[in-house]
């Protein structure tokens, strides 16, 4: 379950929030302009905040990664937008 402590890592200067309850998080980055969508599964303990990613509304999201926190999984998003930005250097 996401606590409040936990949501204090989704500013809303960089992610327009969509919706949030005690285990979803949708987020659309105002930098890329892609929605991810963050669920916390609470089992098993590691790994259990699975991350789904679209890059439109109309498109199906598809899971990105997984992650142990909220905070690690928006790291990871902010990635992945520098990485996006950045002309997806490998």
């Amino acid at each position: 379950m996401f606590n409040n402590d936990d949501l204090k890592c989704l500013d809303p200067a960089y992610f327009n929030i969509i919706a949030v309850d005690n285990y979803d998080v949708t987020i659309m980055s105002r930098n890329t302009g892609y929605y991810w969508y963050i669920h916390n599964c609470e089992w098993p303990d590691v790994g259990s905040v699975v991350v789904f990613h679209k890059h439109r509304y109309q498109h199906p999201y598809y899971q990105h990664n997984r992650a142990n926190t909220l905070s690690q999984a928006v790291r990871s998003i902010k990635r992945h937008d520098r990485w996006q930005i950045n002309g997806r250097k490998w």
